[in-house]
């Protein structure tokens, strides 16, 4: 009977001991920046766009999530959109925001099927909120979960990123 007792003390301690709560990583921080109030300049080679370098660097596994300001529910509820996007106008025009990133610089492209100069409402005055999101959220891409991206809201609350803690890029 001892021997039992012993041995269902050693097996409950190993199985107790063993068990641990990793997940939560304190260490890595997301950020978030805007580029606010700012409007697209224009160059033969890449056509519209707006390019901005990253201080600090990103690393090579990290991110980034560029989403637009298109509208406002109210003066405390913007609406953010994703890009890539593509915006259908009228007349069947198509503008398609898009954007490239290294771990030292973003650029934000907008094309259309049409004269861009006709419409600079989607030109000047934009504003953009660059979120970076570590390599180290990424995982194995297994996820039954996954996350949806499209959601600003959603994206900053899986992150933890304080929303009213903003840096602004220009």
């Amino acid at each position: 009977m001892k021997k039992i007792l012993t041995l269902f003390a050693v097996v409950g301690l190993a199985v107790f001991s063993s068990c641990s709560n990793d997940d939560v990583d304190n260490d890595t921080i997301s950020e978030v920046f805007e580029l606010q109030n700012i409007s697209f300049d224009f160059n033969n080679t890449d056509g519209y766009n707006i390019y901005q370098k990253l201080n600090p660097t990103i690393f090579d596994s990290d991110n980034i999530l560029i989403y637009r300001l298109a509208g406002t529910i109210d003066s405390n509820t913007p609406i953010w959109q994703l890009i890539p996007r593509t915006l259908y106008l009228p007349n069947s025009r198509e503008l398609d925001y898009d954007y490239d990133f290294s771990k030292e610089d973003f650029t934000i492209y907008a094309r259309a099927n049409y004269d861009l100069e006709t419409t600079p409402e989607f030109l000047d005055n934009q504003t953009f909120r660059i979120v970076i999101v570590p390599g180290a959220f990424s995982g194995t891409g297994k996820s039954v979960n996954k996350e949806d991206y499209s959601d600003y809201n959603a994206v900053i609350k899986k992150y933890k990123i304080d929303d009213s803690n903003v840096k602004k890029l220009n």
